[in-house]
């Protein structure tokens, strides 16, 4: 072979290589174990989440999947924590709707969530649900803003802490409505559910799961799920659309993220992995158990769906005079 016909060869086989859809990184991917970072303490429903798709995403990856639970600063710490690890996607973090809402918010932060984070894929979304006291005297979504109306600023709603999206739920129904409904935050969805119970507060904005077990015997009345089509653990509460209020959406959701410097081929090796696990009928069984509806997203329709969010939030919070100033 001559000189000439040999750098022929050599130029058609690197041509070959740039076109293999795997790099160096995807098949050494994953290396050892997977730090798995949850931004909430144990027991809470991310956590709950987070240990139903370890096991499967551990099988499905041949590495070991590690919860680390950092609770705090409404998932900043957690995040700040996943962009002080290298980028090699053996750390991951879960997010949740706090991940947008914290823009729209206006909060201080050390970084962007759309500039310093990889999406990988949305995990699942969850209708919140209105409960109300039996002392409050409505038993569906327009009574309730009937009877909000003549009393601005008297009807208390809990919450499990400002800026999340039980919080923003009704934020959103007052910009949408014109009521003015006062919202208490709480640290967490059970000492909110606490005093609801108690009649302490006549109404709440809970999320499904803790929720479920009081939606039948009396002791609160479920108004509305706050999703655009009814709820799978509760079809038979209606959306807030459906009772008067058209348009009205609010749900939480839970998705999985990385350092924006991870390999794009590493990023996709997870999303595919993961969106075949929420596939699987036990875990979607498990997951709706608990009022999670599973999702599945490649990491570009995760992306746009993070854009999304934090354009519409932004909107609610200025309306509502919500955003913080510097």
């Amino acid at each position: 072979m001559n000189i000439t016909a040999s750098g022929l060869l050599l130029s058609c086989c690197a041509t070959v290589l740039a076109f293999l859809p795997c790099s160096g990184e995807a098949q050494t991917y994953p290396s050892r174990q997977i730090r798995y970072i949850v931004p909430q303490a144990p027991g809470g429903s991310s956590d709950t989440l987070a240990r139903v798709l370890a096991p499967r995403l551990a099988s499905a990856l041949g590495q070991p999947v590690v919860i680390d639970n950092r609770p705090g600063a409404t998932g900043i710490i957690g995040a700040e924590l996943t962009l002080n690890s290298p980028p090699d996607g053996h750390t991951l973090l879960q997010v949740a709707t706090s991940h947008a809402t914290n823009s729209a918010m206006g909060v201080k932060m050390s970084f962007d969530p759309l500039r310093d984070f990889a999406a990988i894929t949305l995990i699942s979304q969850q209708p919140n649900i209105w409960l109300a006291h039996p002392s409050l005297p409505a038993r569906n979504m327009r009574q309730l803003v009937a009877f909000a109306r003549t009393r601005p600023g008297a009807i208390d709603f809990a919450s499990s802490g400002t800026g999340g999206s039980q919080h923003l739920a009704g934020e959103l129904l007052n910009v949408m409505t014109g009521i003015r409904i006062m919202h208490v935050p709480y640290k967490g969805s059970p000492p909110a559910l606490t005093d609801t119970l108690a009649g302490r507060v006549a109404l709440m904005s809970s999320t499904m799961a803790p929720a479920l077990p009081y939606l039948k015997g009396g002791r609160l009345f479920p108004l509305a799920v706050t999703s655009a089509k009814r709820s799978l653990a509760a079809p038979e509460v209606p959306t807030v659309a459906e009772s008067g209020v058209p348009g009205y959406e609010a749900t939480a959701w839970q998705g999985l993220v990385a350092p924006a410097k991870v390999p794009a081929e590493v990023i996709n090796r997870i999303s595919d992995e993961l969106q075949r696990v929420l596939k699987i009928a036990e875990v979607r069984r498990q997951l709706m158990e608990q009022g999670y509806e599973p999702a599945g997203s490649s990491a570009a329709e995760f992306t746009a769906f993070t854009r999304s969010e934090i354009a519409k939030w932004t909107k609610v919070t200025a309306a509502a005079g919500l955003r913080v100033t510097p």
